[in-house]
């Protein structure tokens, strides 16, 4: 706040007593002022050091903003409605230190102008399927392809780059609702999509997804959040525990495309039931881990479809933090930052470097729509559709 008085005044020792009060007075609020502007400068930024101004634009008409949850163990999360995105997720380390534990963007520029999914919500379909194409009661539909030849995450303009209608109804609760019309990206019909996002006072990052349709689709909803879970993330996440609770995982080609195979992890480089360094077997010569170049693969779980048990588990031995992953999908996403490059630069300026990050997508296995004998994603007018995903965090 600026304030500026234009006076004539005489030499202190001429000024009347009234005048010289007034004048006291007015020095003392303008430095109340001055100070309550810096406050308010500073209460501005969230936990995450974050500016909500510089997230305040407006994509096709639509406002631009961003959201910041909390729970009374004093975790923080927040969410851009530009593509659902969980921009800074605050938890506390084995000291008490509240530390951001997920790759992004301090600015809505930056997501709208750099390639990338880092936070978002994905649809209508998360991963990929084979050239793009489906047959649905016998009707065959082309999907917009962007990635080696297949359609991935909904394909170029998924609900990654949608903008979300936002309600906060507490302090640790966001909703966001979207509709996509019929032959959205060349999907059909109508839909109607819910997803909520609620900070649980166990430290727990809930994430519910609800959807209908008015005629027979499908959809495959997730959240491709990129997770650090030292709390520094200018580090590759190497030396991070992982373990995931699945005895099987969907094999891929050269272009990452799933046929209908579904493999053991006995005896091979995705074998994580017992909790191990990402980098222990990462560079093993394996045809899997070369098509993939590391791990990028969907995981079969073994929890079937119950969110009260441990789909995977993360710990970092610099944290301390715990990252527990609950589902009642049936697949899991596990990818390792492979693309990262440390040509984009995210919070802080921060250069994220290769492999320097986990991302754990609660899924439908990839290309289900071409393998019937593998759980179905359609939905049709007589059902609502539901999936859920916990990232619950503590130390150790």
């Amino acid at each position: 706040m600026h304030i500026f008085v234009k006076q004539t005044i005489k030499p202190d020792n001429h000024r009347p007593i009234a005048m010289k009060q007034s004048l006291l007075l007015f020095a003392g609020a303008a430095a109340i002022l001055a100070s309550c502007a810096k406050q308010n400068d500073t209460t501005a930024l969230t936990g995450s050091g974050l500016d909500p101004q510089k997230f305040v634009t407006e994509i096709n008409g639509k406002p631009t903003a961003l959201y910041t949850l909390k729970n009374n163990a004093g975790m923080e999360a927040c969410i851009t409605n530009y593509g659902g995105r969980v921009v800074s997720l605050m938890v506390p380390d084995k000291d008490g230190v509240m530390r951001d534990v997920v790759l992004g963007h301090d600015n809505i520029d930056d997501y709208i102008n750099i390639d990338g999914n880092f936070g978002a919500l994905i649809g209508r379909y998360g991963n990929r399927i084979d050239h793009g194409r489906f047959t649905l009661n016998d009707s065959v539909y082309q999907l917009p392809v962007n990635n080696y030849g297949h359609s991935l995450h909904g394909g170029p303009i998924g609900f990654h780059h949608a903008l979300w209608e936002a309600t906060q109804p507490n302090d640790s609760t966001l909703c966001l609702t979207l509709f996509s019309p019929d032959g959205d990206a060349g999907y059909p019909g109508n839909i109607n999509v819910s997803v909520v996002y609620s900070l649980r006072p166990d430290n727990a990052l809930a994430i519910n997804y609800e959807a209908t349709t008015d005629r027979p689709t499908i959809l495959n909803l997730t959240n491709h959040s990129y997770f650090n879970i030292s709390g520094d993330l200018s580090t590759d996440i190497l030396d991070q525990d992982v373990y995931i609770n699945a005895d099987a995982f969907t094999p891929i080609d050269s272009t990452f495309m799933t046929d209908g195979e579904i493999r053991a992890v006995d005896g091979t480089p995705f074998d994580f039931r017992q909790p191990k360094p990402v980098g222990r077997d990462i560079e093993t010569d394996d045809l899997q881990l070369r098509n993939g170049l590391g791990y990028d693969h969907n995981f079969v779980l073994n929890t079937r479809g119950d969110s009260t048990a441990v789909a995977a588990r993360v710990h970092s031995p610099a944290s301390g933090i715990v990252m527990e992953v609950y589902t009642d999908e049936p697949g899991l996403q596990f990818y390792v930052g492979n693309f990262l490059d440390s040509t984009v630069k995210g919070k802080n300026a921060i250069a994220y470097p290769y492999r320097g990050a986990i991302v754990m997508e609660t899924q439908h296995y990839p290309n289900s729509p071409n393998i019937p004998q593998w759980p179905s994603t359609i939905i049709t007018p007589d059902s609502t559709y539901h999936s859920t995903c916990i990232y619950h965090f503590t130390t150790e």
